[in-house]
C-alpha cells in the first residue's frame, strides 16, 4: 500500500508538470489537461510500465504532430497549431485503456505481472489489451501525421484509387512503414521498462521480447482498421472555397469518400477498441 500511495504522489506531481508543459506548448487545451491528470494517475498506480507507455505516446505523438506544420496548415481544413487536443481527444486514445487498468489493478494491486498464461489469463489478456491499445493510437497517429507528408499521393484504402492529401482512409508507404515502427517503440518502451519492474521465471523472462513484435504489428493493424473504418463510416469531401479536405457535407462540397456517420474521435475510438481485442487475444495464443 505505500508503494501505491508513493505512486499516487509520483503520478500526481508529473501529471500536473506536463500539463504544464503541454498547455504551455499547445499540446492540449484546458479540457484535456482536465481529462489528462486522472488518466496519468490511473497509468502510474497501475504500473510503471503503463505509465511508460501513456508518455510514450505523448511525447512521440505530439513531436510527429509537430513535423512539416506549414505543409498541413495548407492542407487541413481543421489544422491546429501543435495538434492541440481537447478532452475528447485524450479521452479516446486513453479511456480504453484506463478501463482495462481500473480492472487490472483491482487484481494485482499494482504489482506489474509477466505475460505468462500459465500464471494468469486474465492479467495477460489485459496487459496485451493495453499494449495493443498505445500501438494503435501511436500507429495510428504517427501514419497520419507522416503519410500526409509523402511525396507519393494516398490510396483509398476500400478501392486503391489514388485521393487528396487529408482523405479519411487514405493510406501511404510512408504512413505503413510509420504505424508499424510506432507500434515498435511502444513494444520497446513495454520490455525496457518491465526489465526493471517485472521478475519472470527464465523460460518466460525472454518470452516478454515477443511484445515488441506483437505491438509493431498491432500498430500496422490499428492503423489499417483505423482507415477502413475512415473510409466507410467518417465523411471526406474537398471544399472548393476553401481548396481543403473538409470531413462534413455542404454546398460547396464534392464528396470524395464514406458516410456522414462517425467523426475523427469515434473512429479513432472504434480502432482502438477492436485493435486492443486482437492483441489481447493473440497474447493470450503467443504467451
Amino acid at each position: 500500500m505505500e508503494d501505491l500511495s508513493f505512486r499516487c504522489v509520483l503520478a500526481l506531481l508529473m501529471s500536473l508538470a506536463l500539463a504544464v508543459r503541454a498547455f504551455l506548448r499547445k499540446s492540449v487545451d484546458l479540457t484535456g489537461v482536465a481529462a489528462g491528470i486522472p488518466v496519468m494517475v490511473v497509468h502510474m498506480v497501475a504500473g510503471y510500465r503503463f505509465a511508460a507507455l501513456l508518455l510514450v505516446f505523448f511525447f512521440t505523438s505530439s513531436k510527429v504532430t509537430r513535423v512539416g506544420e506549414e505543409k498541413k496548415r495548407e492542407i487541413e481544413a481543421e489544422f491546429k497549431e501543435g495538434g492541440q487536443r481537447n478532452w475528447r481527444q485524450v479521452l479516446a486514445n486513453s479511456m480504453i485503456a484506463s478501463i482495462l487498468l481500473v480492472i487490472l489493478l483491482t487484481i494485482t494491486r499494482g504489482l506489474d505481472s509477466c505475460l505468462d498464461t500459465g500464471q494468469s489469463k486474465i492479467i495477460t489478456g489485459l496487459v496485451g489489451g493495453v499494449i495493443g491499445h498505445y500501438a494503435c493510437c501511436n500507429g495510428d497517429t504517427w501514419s497520419s501525421e507522416l503519410g500526409i507528408l509523402s511525396n507519393s499521393p494516398p490510396r483509398l484504402i476500400t478501392t486503391f484509387k489514388i485521393v487528396r492529401r487529408g482523405t479519411n482512409g487514405g493510406i501511404t508507404r510512408i504512413g505503413l512503414v510509420a504505424a508499424t515502427f510506432a507500434g515498435f517503440v511502444i513494444g520497446t518502451a513495454f520490455v525496457l521498462v518491465g526489465l526493471i519492474t517485472t521478475q519472470c521465471s527464465p523460460d518466460v523472462a525472454w518470452r516478454q521480447l515477443l511484445a515488441i513484435p506483437v505491438a509493431a504489428f498491432a500498430g500496422l493493424c490499428g492503423s489499417l482498421i483505423d482507415s477502413v473504418i475512415g473510409a466507410t463510416l467518417q465523411y471526406s469531401g474537398y471544399c472548393t472555397m476553401q481548396n481543403k479536405v473538409v470531413d462534413q457535407p455542404g454546398a460547396t462540397v464534392v464528396k470524395i469518400s464514406g458516410k456522414n456517420i462517425l467523426d475523427n474521435n469515434a473512429v479513432n475510438a472504434a480502432s482502438v477498441l477492436f485493435t486492443t481485442l486482437l492483441t489481447s487475444l493473440a497474447c493470450l495464443y503467443i504467451f
